[in-house]
């Protein structure tokens, strides 16, 4: 069942978002050679705690973690720990916030050092094929419009779209109705309408759209060992236009 949300929910939405925007802003800052993905970990989890936030992630169905660390092949839900970030390799950081019991989630794809030009054209696609996106998320549209859009501006670009994993609504759960797929036909799904947030977050895969799970249950890597980039949004739909949440 899709939640539409109150004034006061939107507002507790905006803080989290802000808080969720600043964490990936200041930990572009800590991404470099030799930092450790656990580095990352506590990197963010002091921030939301010093920015008057709770931690969304951990703990979530067990998840151990405050963000998502997920490195080159890694497509989602990569977990922290020793491994040691290396030049040339690219991180995704999925991230989420909580304020007066309401949710905000984004995620980026950052370099690590100086990398090769087809790794940074992947990133740029993912994130503006985010931007395409979002620019469907309006009143009025139905939500496959997102979807057909992000498939469009992706596969023009000669890459592939996870298709396994979406996007979603997200309010007073972390996952909420609808699913925000990454692919399909246009004018399908339910309508956007004011009072919905949604996080819409294309998944870019080099290679193949094929995934698949390591043993650890979480970590999702491409099928091919291709990179993939992973970028993501909060936003909500209002009557004056559609504002995404998760900017700095």
């Amino acid at each position: 069942m899709i939640t539409f949300k109150s004034p006061a929910e939107m507002d507790a939405m905006r803080t989290a978002g802000k808080i969720v925007g600043r964490l990936l802003e200041a930990i572009a800052g800590e991404v470099r050679p030799g930092r450790t993905t656990k580095d990352l970990d506590r990197f963010a989890e002091e921030f939301i705690r010093r920015e008057g936030g709770e931690n969304a992630f951990k703990g979530y169905l067990g998840y151990p973690a405050t963000i998502c660390a997920s490195v080159d092949d890694e497509v989602v839900h990569g977990i922290p720990g020793k491994r040691v970030l290396r030049e040339g390799e690219i991180i995704g950081v999925d991230v989420g916030a909580k304020f007066k019991g309401l949710y905000a989630d984004a995620a980026r794809t950052f370099a690590v050092g100086r990398i090769d030009p087809a790794k940074q054209r992947l990133i740029d696609v993912a994130r503006e094929a985010l931007e395409v996106g979002i620019g469907q998320a309006i009143a009025g549209n139905r939500i496959s419009d997102i979807s057909h859009a992000v498939q469009k501006y992706v596969e023009k670009s000669g890459f592939a779209v996870v298709r396994q994993y979406v996007g979603h609504g997200i309010g007073t759960h972390l996952h909420e109705d609808p699913q925000v797929p990454n692919f399909g036909e246009p004018k399908k799904g339910p309508a956007i309408r004011a009072g919905m947030a949604l996080a819409i977050e294309p998944m870019v895969n080099a290679g193949t759209h094929e995934v698949k799970l390591e043993q650890d249950g979480w970590t999702v890597r491409t099928a091919d060992g291709k990179p993939s980039s992973h970028f993501e949004d909060t936003i909500l739909i209002t009557n004056e236009g559609t504002e995404i949440l998760t900017h700095a």
